[in-house]
């Protein structure tokens, strides 16, 4: 549905991103782990067309994403970017009808089916009651919730995430991401996020990414994951390994730096 071939990229002398190659297939959630500075951000801009890369292609549904109208690649892709402009002074539901943009016809009105799905992200988040309110007003859980709303509200098949959970505080981050697994158990969305939890990127995705040196260094069902590999070769640190009962998905508890 989503995918990258031979993709490169470098920041002047430094090579950022190394011939990577990566497939995302539809309903799937796919979470990408990696130290700082082996190239997740970059990945993510080049997949949201925030950046050109130097070297390779990125397709949507087998077509160049970069040779695509914006409009149209913004029906199919909703981004949640790590950073972003905060319109602090305006409602929640304005911030969350912009989702609706790539849909409006001439007169740049909303329909009665746009206000449908603005009203079914502002239930689906929670914020309904909360939709005349300034951003500035909310929490940064609810906050975040808006933006995640907006996203919703553009009727997506493809959500990219960028460390959506980076702020919040555990109780906001695992809302957040029961929410998120909900959308794509209820809605077969396909989802691709860059998470730091490690325990949390493997409980919530049917595959694990995660990078080295600029290129994907280990792709594994959550439940295959070598944890030890994973942990040593990645991030250079060691852990005491346990499965969960009713996933049989692994998680770890740090020991100590290696």
């Amino acid at each position: 549905m989503l995918s990258c071939h031979h993709l490169s990229m470098n920041y002047g002398s430094k090579q950022v991103l190394d011939n990577l190659h990566l497939n995302i297939s539809k309903g799937e959630i796919v979470s990408l782990v990696g130290s700082n500075g082996c190239g997740k951000s970059t990945l993510f801009k080049i997949l949201g067309r925030y950046l050109f890369p130097i070297q390779g292609r990125v397709e949507l549904e087998g077509k160049d994403i970069f040779r695509m109208k914006s409009k149209e690649v913004a029906k199919k892709i909703g981004l949640l970017p790590q950073v972003r402009r905060e319109f602090m002074d305006i409602s929640v539901e304005t911030l969350v009808s912009y989702g609706r943009y790539p849909y409006l016809g001439f007169s740049q009105r909303l329909t009665k089916e746009d206000k449908g799905f603005i009203q079914w992200a502002l239930d689906a988040t929670d914020l309904y009651q909360k939709k005349d309110q300034l951003l500035s007003t909310l929490s940064g859980g609810e906050r975040q919730r808006a933006w995640l709303a907006m996203a919703l509200a553009q009727q997506t098949e493809i959500l990219l995430l960028d460390e959506p959970t980076t702020f919040l505080d555990i109780s906001y981050q695992l809302d957040f991401l029961d929410l998120i697994y909900k959308m794509n158990q209820e809605r077969g969305l396909t989802v691709f996020m860059i998470l730091h939890d490690i325990n949390q990127a493997i409980q919530y995705s049917h595959r694990l990414l995660a990078m080295k040196e600029g290129t994907i260094y280990i792709d594994s069902d959550t439940k295959k994951i070598p944890m030890e590999k994973l942990l040593q070769d990645v991030f250079g640190i060691s852990g005491t390994i346990f499965y969960h009962g009713d996933t049989q998905k692994p998680y770890w508890i740090p020991k100590n730096k290696i």
